[in-house]
């Protein structure tokens, strides 16, 4: 279809949809006479005529080229007003008179915004009766049983006729709750004493030193981290590292270690920045809307890239704190549940107005060390600009790129200069707007940074000023790498925005506004005009029958392997239904009733007999329960990719504890970092003791993801994921055989054990917490010692948690 076609396609439906009394006398020749070159021999518009409503409304409806009511928003009048070469109608020839266009402009303007069907809210949907959406109303326990979770449990299992599974023995239970707390294995120590701990409330205790332990906020993490889909770097193309996206990881560490209330966890992570006299804390906890992806190819589209982001935001929230597949609603009302396009937009509206910042956020460590050197790299950075006259040249460059944002079209070299700008340089677009003065140190010195890198067509074509500023750019990075780092953190912040329907979910075809508002099926917000805190809150109020339900199912899933309903993701109606309803409203209402505390839910299900049951098939069991469903005895898991890789350093001693921190790069095969597009992607790797961080701190590029953690299922980062799933595949076991990453720690660990008076025993002890059976060691004795310890790391059971 030709440009040409468009436009006259373009004009027909705006003379169709002038329903005044002059509609053949004024609007319509306006559009036949400038679009007559349409409409010769062998035109795809042959014998289209506009000159009367009957001839008209021959053609189709190509409603979407205007807004009614709304003409800036209009294509048509875009076009026809553009000085852009490229987007300009007619492409031919003298442009549109401004007469002809102020009178086209005046008449979409006085279009009623409901009179196209383009512009029209979608009808609502019908109320729903379903599960998910009933108010959580604490059920009765059933009598005759000490624990609430094991009366409901076990009366569901009577009924079926089946018995729970007896208790699993001390060291299994040990191994047990000690990788379900904290993703590392008990030490022999560890092991031993609980073992010889005759005292009633002996695994009480373990379980309350486990939920001490900072490694509880390191293990619980990672499923946070997986519904936030955090990463290091932006995705698509250029796929640049994000250097500070670690910061909001350590918040949530430190949150969850010390317990932070769920009602709060969550407010501060969706509004932190709206609460009365934000802290720092509760701003950085914001970052979790900072990991959408972020595309920086010049030639995409600014508008599209930030809706694509606000859409990802709306649809992560709706999936990690209601369970709901919201973004089904994008371009109509969802198929299956009671949300209608509108609501979905009404939810977008709180994420649409606000804007990325970055603040500082130093660790305790830095602030002296950066204090005491800023001096010093200021004078040096001075003097580099003053030698390159660098001020200079990008007093020149700023007023050219700036014209060119103000006046686009208007010179092609520097309409490019203005697109990488926005592409490549966070906030642009503000830079653009407001006056340099108003910029803070940091900002000034980024946007030189930016500038000796791209310094415009006219600096480029002097090759000598070229060659200088090119000098001056390495100087300058250099000079950076000197200074001691001091942190920053991704933050959101609120802005103002006019919210859109977009029709069809295209983000350039506006419908009617939409204000922030939530979903009907659910209570009202209280709020008349209601702010990021309002949906925050919302959110975690006690007349909402999702987030309590949801969070307690995803907890559950970490501990049984499935949740009480499966699709923890989807609590819709084409989501499963509840194995237990009444035990899963029990726990939500405890988790409310208990402050929302994390630490105190997890502890209530670890020390039921449910948790406490021994893992193991009986042929009684496959038969009836194969899934595990009724949970008359626990499950075996897979452990996450991150746990496998954390048990083979703790078992070797190589594991480096500190908590916390910047990213790593542990050794990966050679080629991995190469399939990044042009060569953007490097994979330096970490020394000392940062290669041995546990696996929540490997670096996490999108588009060429460390390859262990992919091998063993980790998503992909690029939406969020409420549950891995768990393959078994032959790469796997040579993952484990061959990896550096794996066969270093089997080298560690025969050398930790060679010097043990059973050092066979010895490995055991600290892979599998227990002693080798007779066979086991007869067949392992007949390889070295380095060759079973590699054998110990690849078994099944090291994987797996019983």
């Amino acid at each position: 279809m030709t440009l040409r076609f468009v436009l006259a396609i373009a004009c027909w439906t705006a003379a169709l949809r002038a329903e005044a009394p002059d509609f053949g006398k004024d609007v319509a020749p306006v559009f036949q006479k400038r679009c007559i070159f349409c409409h010769g021999a062998g035109s795809p518009m042959a014998g289209l005529r506009l000159d009367s409503e009957a001839n008209a409304r021959k053609g189709g409806n190509l409603g979407a080229v205007i807004v009614p009511g709304v003409s800036a928003d209009s294509p048509l009048i875009q076009r026809i007003s553009s000085d852009d070469g490229g987007l300009r109608m007619p492409p031919q020839g003298a442009r549109v008179p401004d007469d002809d266009i102020a009178k086209i402009r005046a008449w979409v303007d006085s279009l009623p915004k409901a009179e196209t069907a383009a512009t029209k809210s979608t009808p609502k949907p019908a109320a729903s009766s379903h599960w998910a959406f009933e108010p959580i109303r604490k059920p009765a326990i059933p009598s005759g049983f000490a624990n609430a979770i094991d009366a409901f449990i076990q009366t569901r299992l009577s009924r079926e006729h089946l018995a729970p599974s007896p208790a699993a023995d001390r060291v299994t239970l040990a191994r047990r709750v000690t990788l379900d707390l904290t993703g590392i294995p008990p030490t022999p120590a560890e092991m031993s004493a609980f073992v010889a701990d005759k005292r009633p409330d002996a695994y009480e205790r373990l379980v309350d030193r486990l939920l001490a332990s900072p490694r509880y906020g390191e293990r619980w993490a990672r499923p946070w981290l997986d519904l936030a889909h955090y990463a290091d770097s932006d995705g698509f193309e250029k796929d640049l590292v994000r250097p500070w996206a670690w910061r909001w990881r350590q918040w949530v560490i430190e949150a969850l270690n010390a317990d932070l209330p769920f009602d709060q966890f969550t407010i501060w992570q969706l509004a932190g920045d709206l609460l009365p006299n934000a802290t720092r804390d509760q701003k950085i906890a914001t970052g979790f809307l900072r990991n959408t992806l972020t595309n920086r190819e010049a030639g995409v589209d600014r508008a599209e890239a930030r809706f694509e982001q606000i859409v990802n935001r709306a649809n992560t929230v709706a999936t990690t704190w209601l369970g709901l597949t919201a973004g089904c609603a994008q371009c109509h009302n969802h198929k299956f549940d009671p949300i209608s396009q509108k609501e979905y937009y009404a939810l977008y509206a709180f994420f649409d107005a606000t804007d990325e910042r970055d603040i500082d956020a130093p660790l305790p460590q830095e602030t002296a060390a950066y204090d005491a050197a800023r001096p010093e790299y200021d004078r040096k950075r001075a003097e580099l600009i003053a030698q390159f006259r660098v001020d200079e040249y990008q007093r020149k460059w700023w007023p050219k790129i700036k014209d060119a944002f103000e006046h686009q079209g208007r010179d092609t070299e520097w309409d490019f200069q203005v697109t990488e700008f926005r592409a490549g340089f966070d906030g642009a677009e503000k830079f653009l707007k407001e006056d340099p003065i108003t910029q803070t140190r940091r900002q000034q010195d980024r946007l030189t940074d930016f500038f000796v890198g791209h310094i415009g067509p006219e600096l480029d074509r002097d090759k000598a000023i070229a060659a200088s500023l090119k000098e001056a750019r390495t100087a300058l990075q250099k000079l950076a790498r000197e200074l001691p780092p001091y942190t920053q953190a991704p933050i959101i912040a609120a802005d103002t925005a006019n919210t859109r329907l977009r029709i069809g979910g295209d983000y350039k075809t506006f419908g009617e506004p939409v204000a922030p508002g939530t979903l009907a099926i659910l209570p009202p917000l209280k709020s008349a005009t209601p702010t990021r805190l309002d949906l925050a809150r919302w959110i975690v109020s006690s007349d909402n029958p999702l987030t309590a339900r949801v969070a307690v199912n995803r907890i559950w899933q970490e501990l049984f392997g499935r949740g009480l309903v499966r699709t923890s993701e989807d609590f819709g109606t084409q989501g499963d239904k509840p194995s237990h309803p009444e035990l899963l409203d029990w726990l939500a209402t405890e988790f409310v009733a208990k402050a929302w505390s994390q630490k105190a839910l997890i502890r209530t299900i670890v020390l039921s007999d449910t948790y406490r049951q021994s893992s193991r098939l009986t042929a009684e069991l496959a038969a009836k329960d194969p899934e595990n469903i009724l949970l008359a005895r626990q499950s075996r898991l897979r452990l996450p990719a991150e746990l496998i890789r954390d048990g083979a350093l703790a078992a070797s001693g190589l594991l480096f504890e500190q908590i916390g921190g910047r990213s790593v790069r542990p050794p990966q095969p050679k080629g991995v970092a190469e399939l990044g597009y042009g060569g953007n992607v490097k994979w330096p790797e970490s020394t000392g003791t940062d290669r041995y961080r546990r696996g929540l701190y490997v670096h996490y590029q999108r588009t060429t993801p460390y390859p262990m953690l992919s091998n063993f299922d980790a998503p992909d980062s690029n939406i969020s994921c409420s549950r891995r799933r768990v393959s078994n595949t032959p790469l796997q076991a040579l993952n484990l055989l061959n990896d550096p990453v794996f066969v270093e720690p089997a080298q560690a660990l025969a050398k930790r054990v060679q010097s043990e008076a059973d050092p066979l025993g010895a490995a055991f002890l600290l892979t599998l917490g227990r002693a080798p059976s007779a066979a086991e060691r007869t067949r392992l004795a007949k390889l070295p010692l380095a060759d079973a310890a590699r054998v110990l790391l690849n078994l099944d059971e090291f994987v797996t948690r019983e």
